[in-house]
This record gives C-alpha cells, sequence and structure tokens, in this order.
C-alpha cells in the first residue's frame, strides 16, 4: 500500500472499523505525514509512539488556537484546561484537581459498585441487553451528573449533544446546523441550570465552581461553560468506550476472558491492556504550531495543526512486545490512552474505577453472555475523536442448541 492509497484510506468506513493496518503502514513509512484532513484542512498525523510522545509533550505545539488565528475560531466549548496553555491551564486544571483526589475516587467506589449493580439488577429478567445504551453509558453519566449536580433525567439530552459535537470533530461543527442547534441548545440548558444554582447552591461540583476562588482568581463565565461541558463529555465519552471496547477485547479472545472470570484480581492489568489494545480516544485534541520549527524531520510551520493518532502509537512494536496481541497479563505499559504531559486526562483515575467494576461485575453476573451479532456487523461512531461501537448487543444466558 503506497502514501496515497494509505492516505486514501484514511477516515473512511473501513478505517473506523479497522485502522489498525493502515497505522502500521504509517508507523513504517509516514510517521509523521502531512495531509487534509476531512474537514478541509491541511495539517501533520503524527502515529509512532516515540514522535507521539515528543508531539505530546512539546511545549511549542499549543492548544489555544486564539493565539494563532484568532478569537472567531473559537467557542465555550474550548473554553477549558484541554484547550488551553501555561499559565492558563495550571489555573484552570488546578481548579478541577481539587475534585479528583485519589482519595476521593476512592472513595467512590463502593457508591460506583451500587450503580453497576443497580443496573444489572433492571436487565436481569431479560434475555439480552445492549451494552451500550443498557450499561457503559449509564453508569459514567450517573456518576458525572451526580457529581456535578445537573439533573439525571435530563441523561439523555446530554448524550445527544454530546454524540452531535464528538460526530463532527472530522468536520467543521459550524457547517452543520444540526450541531450548532445542538450546541446552542447545550449552552442555553448550562445557562438555565447555572442561574439555578446560584440561587441555591449545593455540594455538588458546579456549586463549589461558582463559589470558589484559587489565589483570587474565579472561572470567567466563558469558562465556567467550557469547564461544564468538558466535564460532562469527557466524563461520560472515555469510559462508555472504555467499557464497550473493553467487553468487545474479551468476546474477540475467550482466552483472556476466561482468565479474568477465573482470576478478578487482574482487571487492573486487564483495563490497562485494554486502553492500550484498542482504546476509547482514537486521536488527540489538535494542537498548533507557535512556530516554524523542524521536528522528527520536517519542517513545521507556524500555524500548522498537529494531530497524534494514540491508538496508533498504542499498538508500536518498537514500544511494546507483541503489539497486536491482547494480553491482560501484559507487564504495566506506558500507553498513551489518556494521553501525556500536562494535558495527561484529568479524570483517568475515575474512568479506570468505573472501567474495573463495571466489567468485572458483568462478568460475575452474567459469566455466560455471548454477543448476538457478527462482529463484522457492528457499527462503529463517526468522528476522528471517540473510537466505540453504537451498539453492543448481548445474549445475557448460555443459548440452548
Amino acid at each position: 500500500m503506497n502514501t496515497n492509497d494509505v492516505v486514501n484510506n484514511l477516515f473512511t468506513k473501513e478505517f473506523t472499523a479497522n485502522p489498525y493496518p493502515v497505522y502500521e503502514n504509517l508507523r513504517k513509512n509516514n510517521p509523521v505525514l502531512k495531509l487534509r484532513f476531512p474537514d478541509g484542512s491541511i495539517g501533520w498525523l503524527v502515529s509512532s509512539y516515540e514522535d507521539a510522545v515528543a508531539v505530546l509533550k512539546e511545549p511549542r505545539f499549543i492548544k489555544d488556537i486564539t493565539k494563532i488565528y484568532g478569537e472567531e475560531h473559537t467557542s465555550v466549548f474550548t473554553r477549558n484546561m484541554l484547550f488551553s496553555d501555561p499559565p492558563d491551564h495550571k489555573r484552570l486544571r488546578g481548579l478541577m484537581q481539587k475534585s479528583f483526589t485519589p482519595q476521593f475516587i476512592a472513595g467512590m467506589r463502593d457508591h460506583v459498585q451500587s450503580i453497576a449493580d443497580d443496573l444489572l439488577d433492571a436487565v436481569s429478567p431479560q434475555d439480552s441487553m445492549n451494552l451500550i445504551d443498557d450499561y457503559a453509558f449509564l453508569l459514567p453519566i450517573i456518576v458525572i451528573s451526580e457529581m456535578l449536580g445537573v439533573p439525571l433525567e435530563d441523561r439523555d439530552k446530554f448524550r445527544t449533544w454530546s454524540n452531535s459535537i464528538i460526530g463532527a470533530s472530522n468536520q467543521n461543527p459550524n457547517n452543520d446546523e444540526t450541531v450548532v442547534q445542538h450546541m446552542n441548545e447545550f449552552v442555553q440548558y448550562l445557562g438555565d441550570w447555572f442561574a439555578k444554582v446560584r440561587e441555591k447552591p449545593g455540594n455538588d461540583l458546579i456549586s463549589q465552581l461558582l463559589i470558589s476562588e484559587d489565589q483570587g482568581d474565579r472561572l470567567s463565565e466563558q469558562e465556567l461553560y467550557g469547564v461544564v461541558t468538558l466535564m460532562i463529555i469527557a466524563g461520560h465519552e472515555t469510559t462508555v468506550n472504555l467499557i464497550g471496547n473493553g467487553v468487545l477485547s474479551l468476546l474477540e479472545q475467550p482466552e483472556q476472558r476466561k482468565l479474568l472470570q477465573e482470576q478478578p484480581e487482574l482487571i487492573h492489568g486487564a483495563i490497562e491492556e485494554m486502553l492500550r489494545y484498542n482504546g476509547p480516544v482514537e486521536f488527540s485534541t489538535s494542537r498548533w504550531a507557535s512556530e516554524n520549527f523542524e521536528f522528527k524531520g520536517r519542517q513545521i510551520n507556524r500555524g500548522e495543526m498537529v494531530i497524534v493518532s494514540l491508538n496508533s502509537a498504542n499498538r508500536d512494536p518498537n514500544q511494546f512486545d507483541d503489539p497486536e496481541i491482547f494480553n491482560i497479563e501484559r507487564e504495566k505499559s506506558q500507553h498513551l490512552a489518556f494521553g501525556k504531559g500536562i494535558h495527561l486526562c484529568l479524570g483517568a483515575p475515575l474512568a479506570r474505577l468505573e472501567g474495573e467494576i463495571a466489567i468485572n461485575t458483568l462478568l460475575r453476573r452474567f459469566p455466560d453472555f455471548q454477543l448476538r451479532d457478527d462482529v463484522q456487523e457492528l457499527e462503529w461512531r463517526p468522528g476522528m475523536l471517540v473510537r466505540g461501537v453504537r451498539e453492543l448487543p448481548l445474549s445475557l444466558r448460555k443459548q440452548n442448541g
């Protein structure tokens, strides 16, 4: 497969279903590739582990697009730590860090377990379930909704808005009327909710953000919207696809599934391998070169976009032994599923906890579950950001005959 064939295969439906052969070619032949992205922009795609780490830790690749192209190229959805650079990044992350301490996450274990049990209780009278809708989505959205203090009954709205925004990650969202409508609805909803919280604050995270100060710094109104939308979207999307992709990997590797069922204490390593093998985040969010400089033998010019394929880096044989093999007993690996450097995912410990509990509880409660459809018939979600199936239909019990 030559370079043109590789580029033509990027971002197609076939690529989304199985991107790994394309990634293998890129790592060997064009680990830092200049190309036109689906939204029409020209930029660089980085696919090897070493180069990916270099991008994620390079301060000359910045996250705040307004420093390059001005305020008209941003929105309330990018006014948060994920799309900011120091010193704003440190301030915004510091305000959020207080709610994600190791002690706080550890203290949530029993509650997350209770949620998982309740969700599986609800489907236990049935012979089948859609893992995504009935379990993988509900568990993290319940957790993040409770943390933020937003009404749980609005979870389907959050899902619609989140899916719409993420699905537009490979195009200009401002060119899609439906996406624009969903973005406006999301902002309007939060504006109304913030007004209610200001009148009657509670102990939830939004209340804390509205009234807290950090060395004299408050969140601006735009930053408040940006932080909360990030929490809602990232707070469930990563875990949804970690659970979905993880369970799919176990279905495709029955000997690994049997091992985990017999030794549930292996779940910590299993989660790390699920994150490495078929991670929930396909590509990093965009970075832009803040100046002209040479990177890995390529001339990068100021304002050019750079994106890292996290899932390609996590299959790099120069970093991982037998990377195409799913092995839950793999020695601890420095995968990039949650990024690297100052933008390392703040919610990673919570996602790990939710994934561990969700998958081990499913294996314990329904030890004989099987995929109801052929794996080739599964539909993968569009967009460049997340990697996950739309549905994962399971039979919960052994089928007679």
